[in-house]
């Protein structure tokens, strides 16, 4: 029964959070695609909003997709656990914790799942188990400290993705550095109203 159990909250959570991504990613599902993304960031002070909303947006997509295969991990749950910490510091900090008032709720209670699966690990019945991987201890290690310090840097110092990108494109080919600023668009949200409420404390940002 375990397993089975494992199975559910890893269907139910990743597919959810799959689902999420694809609509920051691809504009599915009534979202805001990935400019509108983007441009979300800039608004939340992550800047460069091109950097950190297409992290956002894979994170998710990937994060969600790999926890309810079962597959790579700990990858999965990590990438969750990273979505919504920087969700409810970035977007929900200092409202009331219920959905209804456009707190935390939902972040949490996913990060709560995911960090449980990331411990407990996805269960027999997954791609991991059925293919008989094993990620290495090192490689798990590594995981856990790189999701840690992303998740720090999108908090505290999201300008250091700028740097990062500057002294990236100092060793890019010219060809493949950008020649303008991208082209954002600001996400946009329903009016006032407890529709809004709800769309505003969703399982990501």
């Amino acid at each position: 029964m375990t397993n089975l159990a494992l199975l559910v909250l890893r269907l139910v959570t990743g597919g959810l959070m799959a689902g999420h991504g694809t609509q920051k990613l691809f504009g599915w599902w009534s979202g805001p695609g990935l400019k509108g993304t983007q441009g979300f960031m800039e608004k939340l002070g992550m800047r460069p909003g091109h950097v950190w909303g297409t992290m956002a947006a894979v994170g998710e997509t990937s994060g969600g997709v790999l926890t309810a295969l079962g597959a790579l991990h700990p990858l999965g749950p990590l990438n969750i656990m990273s979505a919504m910490i920087v969700a409810a510091r970035r977007a929900h900090w200092g409202k009331p914790i219920w959905v209804t008032s456009g707190g935390a709720e939902l972040p949490v209670t996913n990060l709560a799942i995911a960090a449980s699966l990331a411990m407990t690990g996805p269960g027999k019945i997954s791609v991991d188990r059925m293919l008989g991987f094993r990620m290495p201890r090192q490689l798990a290690v590594l995981a856990w400290i790189s999701t840690a310090a992303i998740t720090i840097a999108a908090i505290r110092k999201p300008e250091v993705a700028q740097t990062v990108v500057e002294k990236a494109a100092t060793v890019m080919p010219e060809a493949l550095r950008g020649t303008v600023a991208p082209d954002l668009e600001m996400e946009t949200r329903p009016t006032p109203s407890m529709e809004e409420a709800s769309q505003e404390a969703g399982v990501g940002l």
